[in-house]
């Protein structure tokens, strides 16, 4: 090896070049991270050189559709617990909710699911002894399992809590600052601080803009029943009741919402800004490996938030577990929902069902139907009947169509 290849590799290592590291991460994986925390008044999203290039695919679609959140990661249905209406789900949080549920899904939900696995394990292995057959595994899925949650109606819908995963954003700005001021106490190096607080200032800018709540959860208030799940051969189904000021989820699972001029405004103005700033990096000559350790743990804290699940009252749906069905046999399980909650059950039917049914089904369905309808009409009367008595002196009275119970 020559003096002067020697003379590069060691240039190459003292000063690296940044430019090549501004990409390491896609733009996908910051858009994800902003995803799971904006919806607050203040993101604190890290600062990392992923940033840069989702500036660059955000400006495309600032000047297309003009949408701030991802498509989601995670495919799901939700199905109008009323009506029996399925559609696929393309809200990034009504996803993730389902997707975290072994994460967030409460204790006792845990406990009957594992007894229930447990015994249809235990069921199998009997069953395979009398035949002389290899022991089966320990069976991982059984059946169905339907939690049941009501919309807490002490929080408010639609305000996020801040968990450790939001406070993880503040806590790493605070470190990148930290590291970025290394420099300047050794030797009055203040090229990387200063870098490192502009894209601080941008990070947190570009997670503040209004749009990421509309997106999330700026839709009409309805009382309605909507369940969660992924559909035949899922192991849960979240059925999720709502109340009178609760989110209508079934027009976010749609999440088609219209972005403003001022949006696209504040994007193409950021983009110019982290154009400038990707300028500024790429000419500092001076300390680059504390720069690349800023950009390092920014990096790290995207990846991780962009991926580690949270509860429902992270994603401003706060729940409240009302009771958990299972049962080995998905057809049992949704006959014991649809006594206990007309029509929740029948709802599910055609997705966990979509074939012909034995006859002893179609009968228990049929009556069960019209048990619902029997009930819908009494309390459609009796809503007629308390109007009418309000208003003696109104000679007219236009009867309310509000339907009540599951919607």
């Amino acid at each position: 090896m020559s003096a002067s290849d020697a003379s590069l590799l060691r240039d190459a290592w003292v000063h690296p070049a940044v430019l090549s590291v501004l990409t390491l991460i896609g733009p996908d994986v910051v858009q994800r991270a902003l995803a799971q925390l904006s919806g607050h008044h203040f993101t604190p999203v890290a600062f990392s050189f992923g940033w840069v290039a989702y500036s660059f695919s955000n400006l495309v679609l600032a000047v297309g559709n003009n949408k701030l959140m991802p498509e989601p990661d995670f495919s799901s249905i939700l199905i109008n617990g009323k009506t029996g209406y399925a559609r696929d789900n393309h809200s990034w949080i009504l996803c993730r909710i389902l997707r975290d549920f072994e994460y967030w899904k409460p204790q006792e939900v845990g406990l009957r699911l594992e007894d229930m696995l447990k015994s249809a394990s235990q069921k199998s292995n009997a069953d395979t002894t009398k035949d002389n057959k290899p022991m089966p595994k320990y069976h991982t899925k059984a059946g169905l399992c339907v939690s049941i949650f009501r919309v807490d109606s002490k929080r408010a819908s639609g305000v996020p809590v801040a968990d450790w995963i939001y406070y993880s954003g503040i806590v790493t700005a605070v470190v990148q600052l930290i590291v970025a001021a290394i420099p300047l106490i050794l030797h009055d190096g203040w090229a990387v601080l200063l870098a490192t607080s502009a894209g601080i200032v941008l990070t947190f800018a570009t997670g503040s803009l209004p749009q990421w709540r509309v997106e999330k959860w700026g839709y009409r208030r309805a009382a309605k029943t909507v369940i969660l799940t992924r559909g035949n051969g899922a192991q849960h189904a979240i059925v999720i009741i709502g109340g009178e000021n609760s989110l209508d989820l079934e027009a976010l699972a749609c999440a088609d919402p219209k972005g403003s001029m001022w949006t696209r405004f504040c994007t193409i103005s950021l983009a110019v800004l982290w154009i400038a700033h990707l300028i500024t990096v790429v000419n500092i000559q001076d300390d680059p490996w504390f720069l690349m350790l800023v950009g390092g743990i920014g990096m790290m804290h995207n990846v991780m938030v962009a991926g580690l699940p949270r509860t429902p009252e992270a994603f401003g749906i706060p729940l409240k577990l009302e009771e958990c069905i299972l049962d080995r046999k998905v057809m049992q399980t949704l006959m014991k929902v649809e006594e206990r909650y007309p029509r929740l059950g029948a709802s599910m039917l055609q997705i966990f069902f979509p074939g012909k049914l034995f006859p002893d089904e179609e009968a228990f369905w049929k009556r069960k139907a019209q048990e619902a309808d029997q009930q819908d009409a009494a309390k459609k009367a009796a809503k007629e009947a308390a109007v009418f008595q309000g208003s003696p002196s109104s000679p007219t009275v236009i009867p309310s169509t509000s339907p009540t119970g599951l919607v």
